[in-house]
């Protein structure tokens, strides 16, 4: 498999090495600073690679989308969600497309796992909790919105709460606490906790290196390539499969 890698910072290059140990070949690179040994290219289809890989921003990513292509896509910036998702929908028209807001696998499942406690504990308070390392811009974090875009499905008339300091009452039972994290090198943490008369469940997805966001952004790239053109995520990207 040719890939041609969109960023090349440490999570890109972390894909790159994977790649290179899975026999597949990267044949160039689309960065705003190129120090890699690789072809730089401006636009997605210049380096007729099979697939493209994305770990950057949207700075970088946005400009590169609102061009037609075909090459296939696999896209983990995060960050100006909506956007992205609106443009990568109208461009499944010419290629296939893979969205993850989190490249893991187990955070998909946690998502799931999300939804089935939403409907067994609909009379308990939810508080969503991230926590990333300090370097990491955006907050909350694209796979917390997503978890929360969940929760407010599930939960009618629910709102998120972002920030109780100048609030001087009791918990609306209709609020989604959102808290984030920021410090050290964490990786990346997320929690769905539920707390009722008495007793707290939690759920929770720690991530131990950042090798299962690359790893997973290769497996999905090594099924998106033989796909039909469309707009994919972990929902149904490997149906058929």
């Amino acid at each position: 498999m040719k890939v041609l890698l969109i960023g090349y910072g440490a999570m890109n290059k972390i894909t790159e090495r994977l790649l290179i140990e899975a026999g597949h070949e990267v044949v160039g690179v689309i960065a705003r600073t190129n120090d890699s040994d690789y072809p730089e290219y401006k636009h997605i289809d210049e380096a007729d690679a099979d697939v493209a890989i994305d770990f950057s921003n949207p700075e970088l990513l946005l400009p590169l989308i609102e061009k037609d292509f075909k090459t296939p896509v696999v896209i983990a910036t995060t960050g100006e969600k909506d956007t992205i998702v609106e443009t990568l929908k109208t461009r499944s028209q010419n290629a296939p497309v893979f969205f993850s807001a989190n490249m893991s696998y187990g955070v998909h499942v946690l998502n799931n796992l999300l939804k089935s406690a939403l409907e067994q504990l609909a009379d308990f308070d939810l508080e969503l909790i991230e926590a990333h390392h300090s370097k990491k811009v955006d907050a909350p974090s694209g796979t917390l919105v997503k978890l929360l875009d969940t929760a407010l499905e599930h939960r009618e008339s629910s709102h998120a709460v972002y920030d109780r300091s100048d609030v001087y009452q009791q918990r609306d039972e209709k609020e989604i606490g959102v808290s984030a994290i920021r410090g050290g090198t964490i990786v990346g943490e997320h929690t769905a906790l539920f707390a009722g008369l008495d007793e707290i469940i939690e759920i929770k997805h720690r991530a131990q290196s950042k090798e299962i966001f690359a790893n997973g952004a290769i497996k999905a790239a090594e099924v998106l390539h033989k796909k039909d053109n469309g707009f994919y995520d972990y929902n149904n990207l490997f149906k058929g499969e």
